[in-house]
């Protein structure tokens, strides 16, 4: 839903989180014409699932909801595969570090919070990456 709502502006109700789709969206950025391609992965992969998207994105958003305690929980094993995948001697980049975003979502949702703004910052000064709360 975050992924459609940055493409169209508009929230998308009867989104379905179990489908994995690509993307394409174009913006002016600083002036500059930027192409997307946006993985929204269905987030049920295995291992090697994961590593394969890992290799093929140049930038992460690790989304995680601050409703639901286990998809926190993923972040940072999350964060350490982008890093260690990224970092290969393998990977053609020179081990450079792709952008990487940390956003906790449904910031909406006070009620059923299990995740606190605190927790999130928190892990992302541990990381040391960027961090956003976001409805």
């Amino acid at each position: 839903a975050l992924t459609v709502r940055f493409i169209t502006r508009r929230f998308i109700g009867d989104y379905d989180p179990t489908l994995e789709m690509i993307y394409r969206h174009m913006a002016v950025i600083d002036g500059e014409v930027v192409h997307f391609e946006i993985l929204d992965t269905a987030g049920q992969e295995d291992s090697l699932q994961i590593e394969e998207k890992i290799k093929w994105g140049d930038g992460f958003a690790v989304v995680y909801s601050v409703t639901d305690r286990c998809s926190f929980d993923e972040v940072m094993r999350l964060c350490f595969l982008i890093n260690h995948i990224h970092s290969s001697p393998k990977r053609s980049s020179g081990g450079e570090q792709p952008p990487v975003v940390i956003v906790g979502n449904k910031k909406d949702l006070q009620f059923d919070r299990m995740v606190s703004t605190e927790d999130g910052e928190n892990l992302s000064k541990a990381l040391k990456l960027p961090f956003y709360e976001i409805s």
